[in-house]
This record gives C-alpha cells, structure tokens and sequence, in this order.
C-alpha cells in the first residue's frame, strides 16, 4: 500500500527509497502530505525552517527548483524564511539566483498572508499596503532571478501571481505567460495560474478558462500531467457557480474520466516527489462531478493522503475529503 502512495509508477515498479513513510494516526482516517512525501524534501524543510543556507544548498542538490514548482512551493510557504533568506541573497553570489528564487517565492505568499482571504472591500489600507510592498520586492527580486537564469521557468509563474496581485493587467501577464511557455510549454503550473487568472474574479470571461485548459489538453502526450488543467478549470467554474452540483453533468463526468485515463492514470505516468497534489486535483474534481467509475480508483491511489491545495476550496479540506473518499 505504501508502495503506491509514495512512489510506483506503474505496475511492478520497486517502491520509493525516498518515501515519508505515512502517518499511523490519521484524522478522519486521512491526513496531509508532509513535504511532498519525500524524506528528501524533508530535509530540505528542515534545513530552511533553521534558517541553514548551506543545508538548503545541499538538499537542494538532488531538485532542479527552476522548474519543480512543488519543491520551491515548500520553501515559499515556511513561515520564517524571510527572515534570513536576504543574507544569503546579498552574501552568496554563486547561489544568489537560487536565493532570490526563494525569497520572491516567499514574498508573494507572505504578501497574501497579510492581505488574506477575504474580499477585497474587507481588507484593511495597511493589508493592502503590506501586501503590495511585499509583492513589489518580489517583482523585483524574480526579475533579477530570471536574468540570472534564462532558462527558468518558475520565476515566470510566480510573476504571473504577484501580477495577478498587483492588478498590473492583461497586457503585462500575457507577455508573463508567453515567457513561461516559451521556457516550458507544457508547464502544469503556469497553465494553473493562467486559469485562474481567466476567472470572473479576476475580470476574465466565463468560459475562458475551460477553453484555455482544453486546448492544452488537446494533443498532450499520454501520461503527462498536463491533463490536471482540465478538472482544475472545472473546479474553478465550480467555485464561481452558485450551483454546487454545477458539474454533475455526463459531459463534464466524461471529460474528466478521459482526462484522467490519459494522464494521471496512465502507465507512462510518472509519480515525481508530490505526485498526490495531481492526483488531488483529480480526486476534488471528480468527487464534485459525482462520477462513478474512476473516481474510486484515483482516491484509493492517494490511500488517505490528501494536499491542502485545492482543498482549501472547501470550508473544512479534511472532513470534505474524508467524506468524499468514503462515497467514492
């Protein structure tokens, strides 16, 4: 069973060395991942929660974070780096883009820490003046990180957030996104913000998103997890919909299916450290479509685990995902 949480990527594939091994004491019988499952990844949490810039160094070694989104996600949500992570941009020169990766990184999730959730007429003159100083030291910092290094990808898509943020419009994100796909074009992260950045929220038109997630859907090789952008699109309808059972449609239920078989479910499907965050979007998607034939199969794959994001869609992410594992 562990076997197939935390690494096989098909059948007979030998178990992953680097697994975490899951928690024994679950809540609701489910838990959250823990550092994409992978005692590497662990370790390179821990290094940056003790604020040991030669120990993220070194556990970094094994991950390329100028195109693994997850592993610089990891980095970007650990409260606390900010705090030290600007001497290792001003002192270490030979590593001074990888710092400034992390550090826009953080900005832009520390920045939304100040702004929070909630609507925009309910935040407050200083959230929005510490959320927008955040995010301008951000710009500035993965500008700088995407000079250093042309070939990164993840700077790119962390612009398109604090570009989002700053509200800096169509024009200035689309020439964002054109240099995101042109660094990597099947990126399932780019695509994923740009399909929230087509939302109605986010002044885009309804529809948008869905097309914009079919056609780079369409095409895509089998096994490639490119095919998360369909049931991301359909979660976010379902978010701005005031129809929960928006998406309990055979049409919608079939696209998923398909999606499903041609990505995350097929052979060449490779299960990379955070593999469940696919598999999750998945699981949200299909549980809300009320489809009934693959839907057992992808939460049986993620055996309780399940990843904050998207489920933090839902008012109490593990009960929700306790509840929909038990019905599939």
């Amino acid at each position: 069973m562990f076997g197939k949480l935390f690494g096989r990527g098909g059948e007979g594939a030998s178990a992953d060395p680097y697994a975490l091994a899951a928690p024994r004491k679950r809540s609701h019988g489910v838990y959250r991942l823990r550092a994409l499952g992978d005692t590497r990844v662990l370790a390179l949490v821990e290094a940056a929660d003790a604020g040991d810039w030669s120990a993220v160094k070194e556990a970094l070694a094994p991950f390329d974070l100028g195109r693994d989104h997850l592993v610089l996600d990891e980095l970007a949500d650990l409260d606390g780096v900010q705090d030290w992570i600007g001497r290792a941009v001003e002192e270490d020169k030979e590593h001074r883009a990888t710092a400034l990766l992390i550090s826009g990184a953080r900005q832009i999730r520390w920045g939304w820490e100040a702004r929070t959730a909630a609507r925009a007429k309910d935040v407050s003159q200083e959230q929005w003046r510490t959320f927008h100083e955040r995010l301008h030291i951000a710009e500035e910092q993965l500008f700088e990180a995407a000079e250093l290094r042309p070939g990164w990808v993840t700077p790119w898509r962390r612009l398109l957030t604090s570009g989002r943020g700053m509200s800096l419009g169509p024009a200035v994100n689309e020439t964002r996104l054109d240099a995101a796909l042109r660094r990597a074009p099947l990126d399932l992260e780019t695509h994923i913000d740009w399909i929230s950045q087509l939302q109605p929220r986010w002044s885009g038109e309804p529809g948008e998103a869905l097309a914009f997630a079919r056609r780079a859907f369409a095409g895509s090789p089998e096994g490639h997890r490119i095919g998360c952008v369909i049931p991301m699109a359909h979660i976010e309808d379902w978010v701005e919909s005031d129809r929960h059972d928006c998406l309990d449609t055979p049409a919608i239920q079939a696209e998923l299916r398909e999606a499903a078989q041609h990505s995350i479910l097929h052979p060449d499907y490779e299960r990379r450290p955070g593999w469940q965050h696919d598999f999750s979007i998945f699981a949200l998607a299909l549980a809300l479509s009320d489809e009934s034939i693959v839907t057992a199969r992808v939460f049986h794959e993620l055996d309780g685990a399940y990843t904050l994001w998207p489920w933090t869609y839902m008012s109490d992410p593990d009960k929700t995902y306790a509840r929909f594992r038990r019905h599939a």
